[in-house]
């Protein structure tokens, strides 16, 4: 038998998890500033809920992975955090709001794998239920601006709004087949104004239609000018809204950039969508979200609202950024070698765990030399020796692997140096 993984996932080694584990720990401490807390979802959900019409629409049904229990229930593994977010706020109405989460987990899609795209990958997701006004938009936009930049990536935000999008699509006098045209408005930085074109006509839409169409979202400037030249759209609301979301963005510090093609390819967005791009590669994003006000009270079959905004970090692709950058191949930040004081050494590498040094020993009696050499291989900074004359002397010879100078220490000045 060849062993092999499943087609689209990937194993992470030590060094290659440390780099995960570093990027979801920054955005953890992140969330947490801003007052989120941490919900967990099953992988597992019932199949109805994720192709329920209120959740993620037809494109993203095509790459659901279905499966059947014992018991002959169809299930799935869910395809993002949102959707099982919905369902748990559906089923516990009794939650104080505004409820602010964080959560981060795989997700699954079954399509088709090329360069930067698996089947099985990370997100991390924030989400506030419960605020109608754009403040908590701009909460979330602050966040991702924050958390980019804590993880030393330069990006740009990119934010529209559905409404618009729509009052695009009126103003083109089109009204069938409106989620499809989106779709193809948000392929303008792929494919291009032709390409854009021509997917239209594909879909039967007058020259007419399509010229009124690509002079709209064509429109070149600052993000004053593009609403500005978009004030002539019947139905305002969008614009408004974008106008107040820019007003809170000035007072948190947060530069967006109002891009009038940006649709996102989920059909449950309702107002406000973002997208996070590389700034040296605007095909690359690193994460996205929008407004969802009306997926959680449909599912509830309420007239109650509840109003929801997110946004999901692509932890994949920022790993496939930062994996090759100051790689650690562990996280011990000390060695201990005992030469014929395993046991004394056992209860000294316990006390220096529970003053927060991140330490490993040796367990199999090997020599110093391969110690060492193993230390070295996973580029473990100290290294500590343990002789019967350190005990008598109560003095451990502390080795820096990078200068390697040695130094005699207790056990305290070496919890104190290692800590400082």
């Amino acid at each position: 038998m060849t062993l092999q993984r499943a087609k689209g996932t990937r194993d992470f080694l030590p060094e290659q998890k440390i780099v995960r584990q570093y990027i979801i720990d920054t955005l953890r401490e992140v969330f947490e500033l801003y007052g989120y807390s941490p919900l967990e979802t099953p992988v597992l959900e019932r199949y109805e809920t994720l192709s329920s019409k209120y959740a993620g629409g037809s494109e993203i049904l095509k790459e659901v992975f279905k499966l059947k229990d014992q018991g002959n229930r169809e299930l799935a593994l869910r395809y993002d955090l949102t959707v099982p977010f919905s369902r748990v706020i559906a089923m516990n109405p009794q939650l104080k709001m505004p409820f602010k989460r964080y959560q981060t987990g795989p997700v699954f899609r079954d399509g088709p794998i090329s360069t930067g795209r698996v089947r099985e990958f990370w997100q991390c997701d924030v989400d506030i239920v419960g605020i109608k006004k754009m403040t908590a938009d701009a909460e979330i936009l602050s966040l991702a601006d924050m958390a980019y930049k804590r993880l030393g990536l330069k990006v740009k935000i990119k934010i529209n709004n559905r409404k618009i999008l729509n009052s695009i699509l009126k103003e083109a006098d089109i009204t069938e087949n409106q989620e499809d045209i989106i779709l193809i408005i948000d392929k303008l930085y792929k494919i291009g104004v032709k390409g854009v074109k021509e997917e239209l006509k594909s879909k039967k839409l007058t020259d007419k239609q399509i010229n009124k169409i690509i002079s709209l979202i064509s429109i070149k400037g600052s993000n004053s000018k593009k609403l500005k030249e978009l004030c002539k759209l019947e139905n305002k609301e969008g614009l408004e809204e974008i106008k107040e979301l820019l007003s809170y963005l000035k007072e948190f510090n947060t530069k967006v950039e109002f891009d009038i093609t940006l649709a996102r390819g989920l059909s449950y967005y309702t107002g406000t969508i973002f997208e996070v791009v590389l700034n040296n590669d605007l095909s690359l994003s690193l994460g996205g979200g929008g407004r969802y006000d009306d997926m959680i009270s449909k599912f509830m079959d309420s007239k109650q609202e509840y109003p929801a905004v997110g946004i999901s970090f692509g932890l994949d692709r920022i790993y496939n950024i930062l994996v090759n950058k100051n790689i650690k191949k562990t996280n011990t930040r000390l060695f201990i070698i005992p030469i014929q004081t395993l046991k004394e050494s056992l209860n000294i590498s316990q006390k220096l765990r529970e003053n927060n040094i991140n330490t490993d020993i040796d367990l199999n009696n090997k020599g110093i030399s391969k110690n060492l050499d193993y230390a070295n291989k996973l580029n473990i900074p100290y290294v500590l020796f343990i002789g019967e004359n350190e005990l008598k002397k109560k003095k451990l010879k502390l080795k820096d692997m990078n200068s390697g100078k040695e130094k005699f220490l207790t056990i305290k000045e070496l919890c104190k140096f290692l800590n400082g």
